[in-house]
């Protein structure tokens, strides 16, 4: 198999050198240009998608470990606020009957659960379901689009 290099090469008839395994390519025109940049485009667009999606499913997986840990977290209070009325009750029943301690602790929660439920209730009806200053900036647009328009 032969080596092509400048000295072994002979020019052709036509002026291309002897030897070269491809002629120089034509001048590409204006529509293979744009579908070379189409092509691009599509892969470099197609590219940025499949970062987005790993980023993504990335973040997700982080969210859902962070999720799982305060779910686990919730469930840990929960039992300390079990135990902790447990040992309240116990406490107290060293003072008086069982029954009457339960009663008081049981008393006492429901006192804070009422106390929360209120204050979540307040809070729940000042919440505006629909985006205020979203709706009168869109009015804004509306009534500077009619004026343009006139």
């Amino acid at each position: 198999m032969a080596i092509f290099s400048p000295q072994n090469a002979t020019l052709a008839q036509d002026g291309s050198r002897s030897g070269s395994h491809r002629a120089p390519p034509p001048d590409p025109s204006i529509g293979e240009l744009v579908g070379e940049i189409s092509d691009d485009l599509t892969q470099l667009v197609r590219g940025e998608i499949e970062l987005a999606k790993a980023e993504l499913k990335q973040e997700a997986t982080r969210a859902g470990k962070a999720g799982g840990m305060l779910a686990g977290s919730g469930y840990a209070g929960h039992l300390v606020l079990l135990m902790g009325s447990l040992a309240a009750i116990f406490g107290l029943a060293h003072i008086m009957d069982l029954a009457w301690a339960a009663l008081i602790v049981t008393g006492i929660w429901a006192v804070a659960g009422g106390a929360l439920f209120v204050m979540g209730r307040t809070r729940m009806r000042a919440v505006r379901v629909k985006p205020e200053r979203t709706a009168e900036t869109l009015k804004e647009d509306a009534r500077w689009a009619r004026t343009r328009t006139h």
